[in-house]
């Protein structure tokens, strides 16, 4: 069994984190962890895809009215 150390939320101080098995197929690779105390579980080593905004391409009578 793998265990890293890390913040778990629900503890709110450094705990032991194991791999669960994965029903995804990832293996190794799975980036979901589980809190052995409390079973809080992490989705790690994934960054968010960054998006923007949309632009606005002018606006209606009616708001510029309002």
């Amino acid at each position: 069994m793998h265990l890293v150390t890390l913040t778990c939320p629900s503890c709110g101080e450094a705990r032991r984190f194991q791999r669960p098995p994965c029903p995804d197929g990832h293996g190794d690779d799975c980036p979901d962890r589980a809190c052995v105390d409390c079973g809080t579980a992490l989705l790690i080593g994934f960054l968010a895809e960054q998006r923007t905004a949309p632009v606005a391409t002018g606006y209606s009578s009616a708001a510029i009215a309002a």
